[in-house]
C-alpha cells in the first residue's frame, strides 16, 4: 500500500490555508509534519482522514485505511479503560484489547473508569485505541500531549513496531520520538491570501 497526496488544497472556516500539498508515504515509513502553530497542520490531517472535504487535489487511499488520533483523547468518561477499548475494538471489528492494554501499561488500570485517570493515563488510553483499529495508516496530531518522558519513549517503541509491521505513520509533533522519519515543512504550502473583491458599489460612498 502507498499513500499518495497530489496537489491538495485545504480550508479552515472556508478560507484556504494550504495549497499544492503533495507527498508520498509507503509501507514502513513515517512522515513528520513541521511548521509554525496555525499554519494548517491539523486542518491537513483532518482533511486526509475525511473529516472535512478538500478544496481540490487527490488522496490515493480510502479513509477506511486510516486511524486518526486528535488532540482530544476520545474517551467515554463513565466506561472503564477496558470497556473503552472494547467499544473501539467492536467498532473496528477487532479483538486485541488485552494486547493494547499490555502494550500501553494499562493492564492494572483496566477496571478504572476513564474519568478517574490522570491526564497522562487518559492519553495512553487514547493512543492504545490505535492498536485495536487494525488500520495500517496512523494519522496523529500532537500524540504526546500530557505524556511523561517514559510514556513518550513507550509510544516511540509502539510507532517503530507499527512501521516494522508494514504500517505507516503521519504525525504532527514537536517531540523527538526517536523514530526514523522524513520531514515535510507545511509552511511551503501556505495558501496565497484571498484577493480583494473589485466588485464595489460606489453608491455607498
Amino acid at each position: 500500500m502507498k499513500l499518495s497526496v497530489d496537489n491538495l488544497a485545504v480550508t479552515r472556516g472556508g478560507v484556504p490555508v494550504l495549497e499544492g500539498v503533495s507527498f508520498t508515504l509507503e509501507a514502513g515509513q513515517a512522515l513528520l509534519l513541521r511548521g509554525p502553530n496555525g499554519i494548517g497542520k491539523t486542518t491537513l490531517l483532518r482533511t486526509l482522514c475525511g473529516l472535512q472535504e478538500p478544496l481540490e487535489g487527490e488522496i490515493s487511499v480510502s479513509t477506511e485505511t486510516m486511524a486518526y488520533g486528535a488532540h482530544a483523547d476520545g474517551l467515554k468518561a463513565t466506561l472503564t479503560v477496558r470497556e473503552n477499548l472494547m467499544f473501539w475494538a467492536h467498532t473496528y471489528g477487532t479483538d486485541n484489547v488485552d494486547a493494547a492494554l499490555e502494550r500501553f501499561n494499562l493492564t492494572e488500570l483496566a477496571d478504572r473508569a476513564a474519568q478517574n485517570l490522570s491526564a497522562g493515563q487518559k492519553r495512553r488510553l487514547g493512543l492504545a485505541r490505535l492498536l485495536v483499529t487494525g488500520r495500517p495508516i496512523w494519522v496523529l496530531d500532537e500524540p504526546t500531549v500530557s505524556l511523561d518522558t517514559a510514556s513518550v519513549a513507550l509510544f516511540g517503541d509502539v510507532i517503530r513496531e507499527h512501521l516494522a509491521g508494514g504500517g505507516m505513520a503521519l504525525m504532527a509533533t514537536h517531540i523527538d520520538l526517536g523514530v526514523e522519519a522524513e520531514e515535510l515543512d507545511v509552511a511551503q504550502f501556505k495558501a496565497a491570501p484571498p484577493k480583494e473583491s473589485s466588485d464595489f458599489d460606489e453608491a455607498f460612498l
